[in-house]
């Protein structure tokens, strides 16, 4: 019985992580968010996906102990976005079907890092938290390629103006912290370290739990 509880709480816990992260891909394309606040929703978007993988890769990681499971977690997700997208269609919000599964290449380096460095922990979080958190924003930038045009969206799907403050400020262009992708790199490099560390705790946590 208790095995069945442990796996039970495992695979919850997986779609639980799955859900969430498509729910935050999906929300990413949203137009009115999009066109409005372009990089402030990029780098929002870049570093809150990093973490939903991060976590849920490196539990799945730890559970198993098998390199390869956090590239295997990272596939359940665009099926998930996919099946979650023709809802968002019959809402009248025009999402492209097509969704670059960024996740992969992040997760395949987490799992490099976990056989490279023997299973080590501590060289996971540290070194998969950081190629992890640094990749990402780089590899969504190739996702927000394959969306329709932001102006032309705009166009064809007006809405009400903006309250004022919800007025964006203009971005500096050109600098290198303005950059949202250099944004989210530098802030989703520290912050998936923690948690990569959270995603071990909380295998710790299963097995405490289900003792």
């Amino acid at each position: 019985v208790m095995v069945w509880l442990r796996r039970c709480t495992h695979y919850l816990f997986i779609v639980v992580v799955a859900v969430n992260s498509t729910l935050l891909t999906i929300n990413a394309g949203d137009y009115i968010f999009y066109t409005d606040w372009a990089w402030t929703s990029y780098t929002v978007f870049s570093i809150s996906q990093t973490l939903m993988l991060i976590v849920g890769a490196t539990y799945y990681l730890t559970f198993t102990g098998v390199p390869g499971t956090a590239t295997y977690y990272a596939l359940i997700i665009p099926p998930y976005t996919w099946v979650a997208k023709p809802a968002w269609f019959s809402l009248g919000y025009p999402y492209d079907f097509i969704v670059t599964p960024i996740w992969l290449p992040s997760a395949m380096l987490l799992d490099l890092v976990y056989w490279a460095t023997k299973k080590n922990k501590h060289s996971l979080i540290l070194f998969g938290g950081v190629l992890v958190g640094m990749s990402l924003p780089l590899f969504n930038m190739v996702n927000l390629i394959t969306v329709a045009d932001p102006l032309e969206t705009a166009f064809k799907y007006p809405r009400p103006t903006l309250p004022p403050y919800m007025t964006p400020i203009e971005p500096q262009v050109g600098k290198f912290y303005t950059s949202p992708v250099a944004l989210g790199a530098g802030a989703g490099a520290v912050l998936a370290c923690t948690f990569a560390a959270l995603g071990c705790k909380l295998n710790t946590w299963t097995y405490r739990w289900m003792a």
